[in-house]
C-alpha cells in the first residue's frame, strides 16, 4: 500500500477497493488531520485544504493511490449531489 508522507497520524485504515477491473488494498486517510499538520508547518486552513485538493487528492499514482476522506453528513452529501 503507498503512503502520504509525514501524515501517518491521519491513517484510518485499509479498504478493498476496485480499481482496474480488480480489488486492491489503499490506505485511508482523515483529511482534517491532514489539515492540521500542514497547518502545524505553518499553512493556514484554506491554503492547507488547497493544498490537500491539488497535490494530494489531485494525484494518482496508480491502483494503490490512497483515498482522502473528509467526513461529513449525510444531509451534506444529499444537498451537494442533489439533482
Amino acid at each position: 500500500m503507498l503512503k502520504i508522507d509525514g501524515h501517518d497520524n491521519a491513517i484510518l485504515g485499509p479498504a478493498m477497493i476496485w480499481r482496474d477491473n480488480t480489488t486492491v488494498g489503499v490506505l485511508v486517510y482523515d483529511a482534517e488531520v491532514i489539515r492540521a499538520n500542514l497547518m502545524k508547518e505553518g499553512m493556514d486552513s484554506e491554503d492547507a485544504r488547497e493544498y490537500i485538493e491539488f497535490n494530494i487528492e489531485g494525484a494518482y499514482v496508480g491502483p494503490h493511490t490512497p483515498i482522502i476522506l473528509w467526513q461529513c453528513t449525510l444531509e451534506d452529501i444529499e444537498e451537494r449531489y442533489a439533482d
